[in-house]
């Protein structure tokens, strides 16, 4: 079956052009466009999207506080940030709301594609200027929480791989483990840092 996908752009060049990106693709159909969040909030819903690509800065209503709403309308939907902006805050501000991945609007078509594909597969794509912000977070946040001190030195580069958004099989693969461990120490992860999604435990990572 076809990922499902609805944009909320208020530029009508860049939302046509998403469209028409996705709508091509193989494996991708897009099933609505909305230039607001309000709008959004009123027909997603009945769209039933798999995915939802959201720009930040919209009139009225901006996508971070979109995100937040709908995830209580809609708790499984998957949410991919699209913005002109790298800023920290934002990233960080995306995620807390509980968007699954952060982009930047000027990416390539096909890697546009590829990270509709991975986020529907359970990954958390970022474009590569923000996955550098993330990881250099990564880098200044310590481990001396006492929740995070709980965790073994395997627990903490698992979720460290986690929090960066590779999919179970890629940590596996990095670690040369089975799925079924690597699945073994998230759920240590999610238990130790009492959270229930990689959002969350990256929160916790980055003392956020």
């Amino acid at each position: 079956m076809s990922i499902l996908i609805s944009i909320v752009e208020d530029q009508k060049e860049v939302r046509e052009s998403f469209a028409e990106w996705l709508g091509n693709a193989p494996g991708l159909r897009c099933v609505g466009t909305h230039a607001t969040a309000e709008e959004a909030l009123i027909n997603l819903p009945a769209e039933a999207p798999d995915v939802v690509l959201m720009d930040i800065n919209l009139p009225g209503m901006n996508g971070i506080q979109c995100v937040s709403r709908l995830k209580d309308l809609l708790p499984n939907l998957l949410v991919l940030m699209l913005t002109t902006y790298d800023q920290g805050d934002l990233i960080f501000d995306s995620l807390r709301a509980g968007a699954n991945g952060y982009l930047l609007k000027n990416m390539p078509r096909e890697e546009l594609v590829k990270a509709v594909q991975q986020v529907h597969a359970g990954g958390a794509p970022m474009s590569l200027q923000v996955a550098r912000k993330v990881i250099s977070f990564f880098h200044r946040a310590g481990n001396s929480s006492p929740e995070l001190q709980q965790l073994t030195q395997r627990e903490l580069e698992i979720l460290k791989q986690l929090a960066k958004g590779y999919l179970y099989k890629e940590i596996a693969d990095h670690f040369g483990i089975s799925i079924s461990t690597v699945r073994t120490h998230v759920s240590a992860v999610y238990e130790k840092l009492h959270v229930h999604s990689r959002t969350e435990a990256a929160m916790k990572l980055i003392g956020r």
